[in-house]
């Protein structure tokens, strides 16, 4: 099937370069609702999965992952490494989208600028924490010096985007972290589209860049327009308004699955939903009934909390089997996993009860938990799901929902007690959600950029810093685990589900999904 999919395409974009009319087989415009909106088009800015899909969509990176996550070549076709340096070796003829031509100098200044943005909520700076310097060799060699072994550099480098220099620098974006990149003449990128232009909260359209290197995309025109509510992206898509919509509810797949009109698309993901737990030395927002300590630096109040999910029972009733229920930060059998963590923990009210008595806290206490609204899968019903299991053993539960927008920003603040959120492991393996949030936060060597819960272990952090440095793929992956236990056994962080992906589209159309859940429109593709 696979196969036959990929001679669809190669058939479809044949037809483009020998103009031939392509009428009879497609409308030349996409549009796709998504479930949330960017929030920046500079492609350095934050680390969030609707601007990730943007820019991938924008621009390239040196090194691409594929539909599963795998590292293949993009703006370099080939690279060697010797020791600590590796030198990639760029395509020639590659130009912008503005018609200026690409050259190792873009790549050297990408990949300094990262480190030069902003108050980013997510930097980008954790997939370049092992770079140690970039040095334009020629105008087609890169050739980057590492901190020692760095056995992910490959699939940590395809998540950085490469800008025009040129461009950048005269629009003076060398370290603005949300430019207003509205216009495509304030920005230009290599990849299959540039931006044509962005009504915020309305819509987004982009059209073929002229330049692009590689098979001309499928569609003229894609408008990506913002819708957060479910039920209005499948009532979009039902009349006819959109062509293609990222997460269906689960309540509307099965009335979906019988319309003949539409397809659903489903696969695994690396998408994780957790919950953090704020253990700073100061009580949190929203904690009461404590007599000032703050419970949540206790082992055993965590401990209590993980016992008093019923993830099995959450997967079945909020998410209606939409949804795997998670024992770890990534799922079984993905790089860095174990066995042991294959399976969620099972709730185990009694023996929550009992440790919060010896904690301390026989009554339980008060807390609030965080939660954005239409960011993903059911998190409103999630958070509440999870604020009445609380409940059972007496910890009362304040649920403080908002947009994903202010969410994020009260996150950031330390604004919770506890909260529910997510991510998803880009680079298909251990070290990445490890590094990003359960490591001590280090903004300039890119750790810690979405641990907001004070957690600190450092043991754990020398653990991952092993495994970083180790390039045996199989002492690597002990190293991880090891790591994974460590961090799961502490309650650093508490695992809930991991979401399975799904896009519902007009039977006129195919996308075949990704594990990391991006929506790439140069990878939709007409049924005929």
């Amino acid at each position: 099937m696979a196969l036959f999919t990929k001679t669809k395409q190669r058939v479809i974009r044949l037809i483009y370069v020998l103009g031939l009319s392509v009428s009879a087989l497609h409308a030349q415009t996409l549009t796709v609702a998504l479930q949330d909106e960017p929030t920046a088009i500079d492609p350095h800015y934050q680390s969030f999965t609707p601007n990730v899909q943007l820019a991938a969509t924008l621009f390239d990176p040196l090194i691409r992952k594929n539909s599963q996550s795998v590292a293949v070549p993009a703006l370099a076709q080939s690279w060697q490494v010797e020791g600590n340096i590796w030198t990639f070796h760029l395509r020639p003829n590659v130009q912008f989208s503005d018609g200026f031509p690409f050259t190792a100098a873009d790549v050297v200044y990408s990949y300094e600028r990262v480190f030069k943005i902003r108050n980013s909520p997510s930097s980008y700076a954790l997939y370049l924490n092992q770079v140690k310097s970039v040095v334009a060799v020629d105008e087609h060699t890169v050739q980057i010096e590492t901190d020692g072994p760095a056995p992910v550099l490959l699939a940590n480098l395809a998540m950085i985007p490469i800008l025009s220099q040129r461009l950048a620098q005269q629009e003076g974006l060398t370290e603005l972290g949300q430019a207003p990149l509205d216009h495509r003449k304030t920005l230009a990128g290599t990849g299959p589209y540039q931006l044509d232009h962005w009504h915020k909260g309305t819509e987004l359209v982009l059209t073929r860049n002229p330049y692009y290197w590689a098979d001309e995309p499928p569609w003229s025109q894609v408008i990506f327009r913002p819708i957060p509510d479910g039920h209005k992206r499948v009532e979009a898509l039902v009349t006819g308004v959109v062509d293609i919509i990222e997460a269906p509810p689960v309540a509307d797949i099965a009335r979906l699955e019988k319309m003949p009109s539409i397809f659903i698309q489903k696969m695994s993901s690396l998408r994780l939903l957790y919950v953090s737990l704020n253990q700073g030395p100061d009580l949190p927002e929203g904690m009461k009934n404590t007599n000032g300590a703050n419970p949540l630096s206790d082992q055993r109040v965590r401990k209590a909390l993980s016992l008093a999910i019923d993830r099995e029972a959450l997967v079945q009733t909020v998410m209606q089997g939409i949804a795997q229920a998670a024992g770890n930060l990534l799922s079984y059998p993905n790089f860095g996993t174990s066995e042991r963590f294959a399976l969620a923990p099972l709730p185990d009210l009694d023996q929550a009860r009992e440790l919060l008595k010896h904690a301390g806290y026989p009554r339980g206490f008060t807390l609030s938990l965080g939660a954005p609204v239409g960011r993903y899968r059911n998190d409103e019903q999630l958070a509440q799901a999870i604020a009445q299991m609380w409940a059972q053993i007496g910890v009362e539960v304040q649920v403080e929902l908002f947009t994903p927008a202010l969410f994020f920003k009260q996150r950031d603040q330390y604004a919770f007690s506890s909260y529910l959120s997510g991510w998803s492991a880009v680079t298909g393996e251990m070290s990445n959600p490890l590094i990003a949030l359960t490591m001590t936060p280090d903004p300039a060597l890119g750790q810690g950029i979405t641990n907001w819960s004070h957690y600190s272990n450092p043991r754990l952090d020398e653990l991952i810093r092993q495994a970083m440095r180790t390039l045996d793929e199989d002492q690597r992956a002990m190293v991880l685990e090891e790591a994974a236990a460590e961090v799961l056994t502490d309650y650093g962080i508490l695992p809930i589900l991991f979401e399975l992906s799904t896009w519902a589209m007009k039977q006129s159309i195919r996308y075949d999904g990704r594990v990391d859940q991006f929506t790439l429109p140069q990878d939709v593709y007409p049924n005929h």
